[in-house]
């Protein structure tokens, strides 16, 4: 598990590649796909951060969500502040304020 700093570039340099990814898709309890993140510009950061929490906690719970938003960094602040303009954060802190878990699957192209 990564030690996360303050900033969000610096973070992603210490997470896995995302080379060779399709997407990720997350999933409820009855298996239903509730939101995708694909390989695609201005989504492979979020990419690499679900992928990171896939591999260290192996679902997207109260403790993996927490973790995230540090790996966020500066932009979990941000999300907080303008609820809906980082969808892939404003996940992780409903989660940490009670949401249900979700499955992180990992899709390789």
């Amino acid at each position: 598990m990564i030690q996360p700093t303050a900033s969000f570039k610096d973070n992603l340099q210490l997470l896995p590649s995302i080379e060779g990814l399709a997407r990720i898709e997350l999933a409820d309890a009855s298996g239903a796909v509730v939101a995708t993140i694909e390989n695609a510009p201005g989504k492979q950061g979020s990419l690499a951060v679900y992928q990171y929490l896939q591999q260290v906690f192996g679902t997207l719970n109260a403790e993996a969500a927490a973790h995230g938003m540090e790996v966020f960094g500066e932009h979990t602040a941000d999300a907080k502040a303008r609820p809906g303009a980082h969808p892939n954060i404003d996940r992780l802190i409903e989660i940490v304020e009670g949401g249900a878990p979700l499955a992180i699957n990992v899709i390789v192209a």
